[in-house]
């Protein structure tokens, strides 16, 4: 007999949530993001050294000791400095951004990669690296010559106190043309590609199918399976698919009997056991992008078919938090401010809970501004103080605590993160659709 047109498409998209599509092979991973490297250095870079009024930047970092921006800047191939690496970005205007590299290879052609005249067949290493950055210096006369210091943001810190001498003393009279943008470096790294959402969408569903089936009689035997249980799954899950993480996740069990629950991840292991309400962080590595993700599940007890209507109400609660924030987040505005608005509107809606979002790409807590953080939630002066820019990501990171009747009103902490974009015209979309129902262990 014929399955049903309609059984058929249901059956389909259940299928795909389950099983979403694997990810490219890692050779074919690292053509795409060749090409991404390609647009961001062609299209974002010179915009943004235009609006730092940069007409020098210069990214120096020795192997192992990697600035923060490197892996943004070269081939998927290149996982850290060779010995030295000084990658010399030269604004020339009409001609475009000159990119030199002294110390490296041309990562696939997107860099020149810079030889002494005199010497053209032997590689520059050393001491001699400062002395040919000072005659490239001297044969361009940059206006403005950018380093990466910064005392606020750790994504444009990455000069050394070390190479930081070694460059003054390369410098002479040009280090009085030196500036510190450290908007510029933090800009490069957040600001996303629109080419890159689709495989972003498509990690995203790999670490959604992993918690469903984190979060399910596959891998929970209430009574006997353990929260570190999942998580060690979990890890080990990502290893056979060729995945990484950039945490390791955790795991966390709200008993009816003893709802606390630790921010800190310090409770040790604990038995899941029919009743609980279990809360996962997780988030994937690769392409050299970063998801994060927070969803809660729920362990049915005997003749249970969904979990009782106090629990249902705590995720509600927290979706309307997660609405609250969503509609907060806009182009322009601070960090800071968008955690004074949603905190606002949250207080207004009746409920208790926290905001804690973050920029997310490149890094897991990514370049760009904070929207509060967990322990300080009356903002966060500097890094918080940066504004959202058109094509960006975000994680929507946030808590809500709501008292259970069924639990004798304690109350049941309910943590949610999911990731949205915010498009070049600043409208912002959830990457996936995010929870609204508890994923059930039966």
């Amino acid at each position: 007999m014929p399955v049903p047109r309609k059984l058929a498409i249901c059956a389909l998209i259940c299928t795909s949530l389950l099983w979403p599509a694997p990810l490219p092979s890692l050779r074919e991973q690292a053509d795409i993001q060749q090409g991404w490297l390609k647009l961001r250095l062609e299209r974002v870079l010179p915009q943004l050294m235009r609006k730092h009024g940069v007409q020098m930047w210069l990214v120096i970092c020795r192997e192992y000791n990697e600035d923060p921006v490197l892996l943004s800047l070269v081939s998927p191939t290149v996982m850290a400095a060779r010995r030295r690496t000084i990658l010399v970005f030269h604004d020339r205007g009409d001609q475009g951004v000159e990119r030199l590299a002294l110390g490296g290879g041309s990562n696939g052609g997107l860099y020149t990669v810079y030889r002494d005249p005199e010497n053209p067949d032997r590689e520059i290493y050393g001491d001699s690296q400062w002395t040919e950055l000072r005659k490239i210096i001297e044969a361009r006369k940059p206006a403005t010559i950018g380093v990466n210091i910064s005392h606020t943001h750790a994504f444009s810190d990455g000069l050394s106190a070390a190479e930081w001498e070694k460059l003054r003393d390369a410098l002479g009279p040009w280090t009085e043309r030196v500036t510190r943008p450290e908007n510029l470096a933090l800009e490069y790294i957040d600001v996303r590609l629109p080419e890159m959402l689709p495989m972003y969408r498509r990690m995203m569903e790999t670490a959604h199918s992993l918690i469903r089936r984190a979060f399910s009689n596959e891998v929970i035997s209430p009574g006997k399976t353990t929260n570190e249980d999942v998580e060690w799954w979990l890890r080990q899950e990502l290893a056979e698919m060729a995945l990484t993480t950039w945490f390791h996740p955790t795991v966390r069990v709200q008993k009816p009997a003893k709802a606390e629950v630790s921010l800190l991840n310090d409770s040790g292991a604990a038995v899941i056991e029919r009743g609980d309400v279990l809360h996962v962080d997780f988030g994937i590595t690769a392409l050299r992008l970063n998801t994060d993700t927070q969803h809660m599940g729920y362990v049915l007890r005997s003749g249970e078919k969904a979990p009782p209507a106090g629990i249902l109400k705590a995720l509600a609660n927290a979706n309307k938090l997660q609405d609250i924030v969503f509609s907060s987040i806009r182009t322009g505005l601070s960090g800071n401010e968008v955690l004074a608005r949603s905190l606002a509107a949250m207080k207004e809606a009746g409920l208790k809970g926290s905001v804690y979002s973050h920029p997310i790409g490149d890094h897991g807590h990514g370049a760009g501004p904070l929207i509060g953080l967990w322990d300080r939630q009356q903002g966060v002066p500097g890094r918080g103080d940066t504004v959202i820019l058109p094509n960006t990501w975000f994680s929507i990171e946030l808590n809500v605590e709501t008292p259970v009747a069924e639990w004798g009103s304690r109350e049941l902490w309910v943590g949610q993160e999911e990731d949205v974009s915010v498009d070049e015209d600043g409208r912002v979309n959830w990457i996936l659709p995010r929870q609204t129902e508890f994923h059930l262990v039966r």
